[in-house]
C-alpha cells in the first residue's frame, strides 16, 4: 500500500531528538530517511555500548525506526563535498546544529539553496539562527525552563520539575516535521520554491504555555505551581488507592459532580449546597478533594475505575509500562505494535499516528546499524561502487 510521502527523500544529518524524531515521523508515513551519521560512533542517541552488549538500545531501534544509515564524516573537505552531492537529491534536510557549524563547513543555507533550490531544511538549534542568544548551546531542560513550561510544574513547596520525557525536544522535532510538510505543500502544490525553517527548541513549549504571559501582562502575576490542581475545576486531581495505584478524576462540571456524589455519599453530599456550583466547589477545593482522596483510597483501583466509569465520571490511571501493555485500549487501537529487530527479537514500540484511513502508515524495521545502507545509497545516488566505497571507509570519510 501507497503512503502518503513515498516520493519524499530526507537527510537527517542531526542528532539525538530535536531534530531526528521529526525524520522519523515522516519516515513513517513512506518518506526515505537517509540518516547522515559519524563514522565509528554514529548518532549520540545510539549511546556508548556495553561490554558483551549485542545491537542497539532500545530507544535507537524505537526513534530511529524507518531511517537508513549512512557514515559521513563532515568535518572534512571532502565529506562535506560528498553531503552536497547528497544534496542535490534530497527534498528535504534536518539538522541541529550550533548555529554557524554548518556556515563554517559551507553548508549553510545560503550554499545548500544554490545547489537544490527546492530543498527544504529545516534548522533546530537551541535558541534559533538570530538573536543575542542563537550560539548558546541548547538541551531540552534548559529549553523547558527558558520557554515557562517548567517553572509552573510541580508542588508549591518544591523547586520546579522537569517532565520524565524529553518534552522539548520530542515537541520541537514534531513542529519540524510539521513545518518541512508545510513547506512542501507550498513548494510543490502551490508552486514555489524550497525553503529554510528555523526553529528554536524553547519555542515549541513556549507555543504550548497558552496564556502565561498574557496573564502576567494583564494581572502582573506569574502561574505559580500547584501540583495537580486545575485552579478552575474541582474536583479534580490525582489520588491513591487503596491497592498503591494511583487515579485522575475530573468532576468539575456540575452534572458530573452530582453523578460522583452519589456514589461517595449519597443524596445528602449530593445536594450540599457548600458544593452544588462550580464556583463554590473551586473555593472549597481542599476540603472537597479530601473527602474524594477518603473515598478513593478505602477502594482498590478495579472498584474506582468501574464504578465511576459506569456512572460516567471522567476517571482514569496513571499507567506504568506495565499497565499499558495489560491495556486492551491499546492492543485493539494499534497503539502499540511489535517490529523485529534482528539482534533482539520482537521491540514493542508506540504504533503510528496519526491514522489515514487510505494511507496510513507503518514501520518496517528499527533503527538500522551503523552505516548498514552505505552501499545502497552511495552507490544508487552518487554512482560509487565497491573499490570507491572501500577508498573511502580506509580514509575515515564514510
Amino acid at each position: 500500500m501507497n503512503k502518503p510521502l513515498d516520493k519524499i527523500r530526507v537527510l537527517d544529518i542531526g542528532t539525538l531528538l530535536a531534530g531526528p524524531w521529526g525524520a522519523t515521523l515522516l519516515g513513517d508515513f513512506g518518506a526515505e530517511i537517509i540518516e547522515v551519521e559519524q563514522p565509528g560512533t554514529g548518532d549520540a542517541l545510539r549511546g556508548t555500548p556495553k561490554d558483551g552488549e549485542a545491537g542497539n538500545p532500545l530507544h535507537w531501534l524505537i526513534d530511529a525506526r524507518n531511517k537508513k544509515s549512512i557514515t559521513l564524516n563532515l568535518r572534512v573537505a571532502e565529506g562535506q563535498e560528498i553531503l552536497r552531492s547528497l544534496v542535490e537529491h534530497a527534498d528535504v534536510l534536518i539538522e541541529n546544529f550550533t548555529p554557524g557549524t554548518l556556515e563554517k563547513w559551507g553548508l549553510g543555507w545560503e550554499a545548500l539553496k544554490t545547489i537544490n533550490p527546492r530543498l527544504i531544511m529545516v534548522r533546530v538549534s537551541g535558541y534559533g539562527q538570530t538573536g543575542p542568544y542563537s550560539n548558546r548551546p541548547g538541551y531540552d531542560r534548559i529549553a523547558l525552563g527558558f520557554s515557562g513550561y517548567m517553572y509552573p510544574t510541580g508542588f508549591p513547596d518544591r523547586y520546579p520539575v522537569r517532565p520524565a520525557f524529553p518534552t522539548a525536544d520530542y515537541n520541537t522535532a514534531t513542529f519540524g516535521a510539521y513545518a518541512a510538510m508545510l513547506a512542501l505543500y507550498e513548494r510543490d502544490a502551490n508552486g514555489g520554491e524550497g525553503q529554510m525553517i528555523d526553529l528554536a527548541l524553547y519555542e515549541a513549549p513556549f507555543r504550548i504555555t497558552a496564556s502565561l504571559v498574557a496573564g502576567w501582562e494583564k494581572n502582573g502575576q506569574n502561574r505559580e505551581r500547584i501540583g495537580n490542581r486545575n485552579p478552575g475545576f474541582a474536583p479534580a486531581g490525582t489520588f491513591e488507592t487503596s491497592d498503591g495505584r494511583y487515579v485522575q478524576i475530573a468532576a468539575g462540571g456540575d452534572n458530573v459532580w452530582q453523578r460522583l456524589a452519589k456514589i461517595m455519599g449519597g443524596v445528602e453530599l449530593a445536594e450540599d449546597e457548600r458544593f452544588l456550583k462550580s464556583r463554590d466547589r473551586i473555593k472549597c477545593a481542599d476540603e472537597l478533594e479530601t473527602l474524594v482522596a477518603d473515598w478513593i483510597k478505602s477502594h482498590t483501583f478495579d472498584e474506582v475505575e468501574n464504578e465511576l466509569v459506569e456512572a460516567g465520571v471522567p476517571v482514569g490511571g496513571i499507567y506504568r509500562a506495565e499497565d499499558i501493555v495489560e491495556d486492551p485500549h491499546y492492543r485493539a487501537r494499534e497503539s502499540l505494535i511489535a517490529v523485529e529487530d534482528e539482534d533482539q527479537g520482537a521491540i514493542t514500540m508506540p504504533g503510528v499516528i496519526p491514522k489515514l484511513s487510505a494511507t496510513p502508515g507503518g514501520v518496517e524495521w528499527t533503527g538500522p546499524k551503523l552505516g548498514a545502507h552505505n552501499a545502497e545509497i552511495y552507490s544508487s545516488l552518487l554512482g560509487k561502487n565497491a573499490d570507491d566505497l572501500s577508498d573511502l571507509a580506509s580514509r575515515g570519510i564514510i
